[in-house]
């Protein structure tokens, strides 16, 4: 039923398969020897964090956070909170922050450097999607799974107003779905 809102798809099911298991192979070899703790910055990243962690082969701790700067519109707000904190104390740990889209920049700046504040070893950021043309704060990611358009996408756990989430690929929404809720809004 969701897929009629989807307008094409952008990334299959085996394209992420695969990109998944190059990026995993990647981080096996810049952390060999050790063992990074993975931070599932939710909810969007938590299916690409799942299939990311699964093909890791090094040991790994995982936990979970949850921010927010969009709340149920189509772009970031600016202003960020954080609605779930760690679990684990990350001081002296190798992280690698994963989110499943890197866009604005606004969200990932605030978190990194909240991060950063708690002194761990390293940090990382591993994103699925890079949308480095609405990028307002300086933030680069280590590991890219692709760089993507200014287009709006869901599937694999990006969302709209907490829809489309369990799509199995990446598609481009329809503008027809989201931009009547847009410019009600207004």
């Amino acid at each position: 039923m969701q897929a009629q809102d989807i307008e094409r798809v952008l990334f299959t099911e085996e394209a992420l398969r695969t990109r998944v298991a190059e990026l995993a192979a990647q981080i096996d070899r810049d952390y060999a020897g050790r063992e990074p703790m993975f931070i599932s910055v939710l909810r969007g990243s938590f299916i690409f964090m799942a299939d990311l962690v699964r093909a890791v082969t090094l040991p790994c701790k995982l936990d979970f956070m949850a921010v927010s700067s969009y709340g149920s519109g189509t772009t970031s707000s600016g202003q960020v909170k954080i609605t779930k904190d760690l679990s684990e104390n990350i001081e002296g740990r190798d992280i690698v922050v994963v989110e499943d889209i890197l866009d604005s920049g606004n969200t990932l700046a605030y978190l990194l450097q909240i991060l950063q504040a708690r002194r761990p070893a390293s940090i990382r950021l591993c994103t699925l999607l890079d949308k480095p043309s609405r990028r307002v704060k300086p933030v680069q990611a280590d590991y890219v799974g692709f760089p993507v358009e200014d287009l709006f996408v869901v599937g694999y756990g990006l969302d709209y107003a907490e829809r489309y989430r369990n799509l199995p690929y990446i598609g481009v929404l329809k503008p027809q779905v989201y931009e009547p809720a847009a410019s009600g809004d207004a």
